[in-house]
């Protein structure tokens, strides 16, 4: 098996747990390299971490002959520079969610992969979990018949530093391209098209109701999917109340789940399924996993940059950004 040698540029709290640790414990991966713009924190997450080398330019790090892709894990303003640093440079590429700003320039990232002959993936890892591998199962095998509807409620209170205006790139349009809805919604709609297939029609309203930042704080959207489903969304971050729930309604029966809290996947159709299926430990293990293996050819993974443009489309309709 060859080993994939991964360069990481952002060392923050995504890198920490979630996604860090999966690029060198994975079988046939290892993460050869870290890079941040502060050399303290990226030279003390190295340490910690056992990563042998540390730079604070981005663009040494791509350059580095012994790393064959880099994992952009900084906001989502940087990483279309970033990116297009990796393609020219003839490396593979992993990118957090969303891709970009807006599909456009999502779309030229994409395009300069394409053009260089390597791999980009965004890390929409929801799609290989496999509490969410399950629930895709049921559907294929039509244990809830023809599906006619699905439904997402996500609703959290603002947090101290959203009542106190504390700096939070999250909320601040200029460098998440939203707020809380582009940072989280996407991962749902991402992981809807993975499950029930593309959304080709959307609309959606915003509204600034607390108005505790620069960005919206609650979204609504309806939709159809090509397969003729419908779908709707609540999304409100000044709420009284933390809710994820989603339902998909059939002909013949529902499933019902979480986006994010690890509540029972549950089946009520010609059986009554509640199964708690727990995410791992780094929960971009089966994300890593998979991109390696796409990478030397083995198998193909579902979360790369043509799907994800997808996603893009429908949040630049939803927010008006197009």
């Amino acid at each position: 098996m060859k080993v994939i040698n991964w360069g990481m540029i952002g060392c923050g709290s995504v890198a920490e747990r979630k996604s860090g640790p999966a690029f060198y414990k994975a079988p046939g991966s290892a993460l050869v390299a870290v890079m941040g713009r502060r050399p303290a924190a990226a030279q003390d997450y190295a340490t910690r971490h056992g990563i042998a080398k540390v730079y604070s330019d981005a663009a040494q790090l791509i350059a580095d002959p012994q790393i064959d892709a880099v994992y952009i894990a900084t906001p989502p303003d940087s990483h279309f520079a970033y990116s297009l640093q990796v393609a020219a440079a003839g490396k593979h590429c992993c990118v957090e969610k969303p891709m970009s700003l807006n599909a456009d320039s999502s779309q030229q990232m994409q395009q300069a992969f394409v053009d260089a002959g390597r791999h980009l993936f965004v890390s929409y890892y929801r799609r290989s979990l496999p509490r969410f591998q399950q629930v895709r199962q049921w559907l294929q095998d039509g244990r809830i018949g023809e599906v006619r509807h699905l439904s997402w409620t996500l609703t959290k209170p603002p947090t101290d530093g959203d009542r106190s205006a504390s700096p939070n790139w999250r909320t601040d349009p200029q460098i998440a391209g939203g707020g809380y809805f582009a940072d989280l919604a996407s991962h749902g709609l991402d992981l809807f098209q993975y499950l029930l297939g593309d959304i080709v029609e959307v609309t959606g309203y915003t509204a600034r109701q607390a108005g505790l930042y620069a960005a919206e704080d609650a979204v609504a959207a309806s939709w159809r999917f090509a397969s003729g489903a419908l779908g709707m969304g609540c999304w409100n971050f000044v709420a009284d109340r933390r809710e994820d729930r989603v339902d998909i309604i059939g002909s013949k029966g529902r499933i019902g789940f979480s986006v994010f809290d690890e509540y029972p996947v549950r089946l009520d159709a010609d059986q009554q399924l509640s199964l708690q299926i727990a995410n791992p430990e780094h929960i971009q293990w089966h994300h890593v996993l998979g991109m390696n293996a796409h990478i030397r050819g083995e198998a193909r993974h579902p979360a790369v940059a043509a799907q994800a443009l997808k996603t893009d489309g429908v949040m630049d309709r939803i927010l008006g950004r197009e």
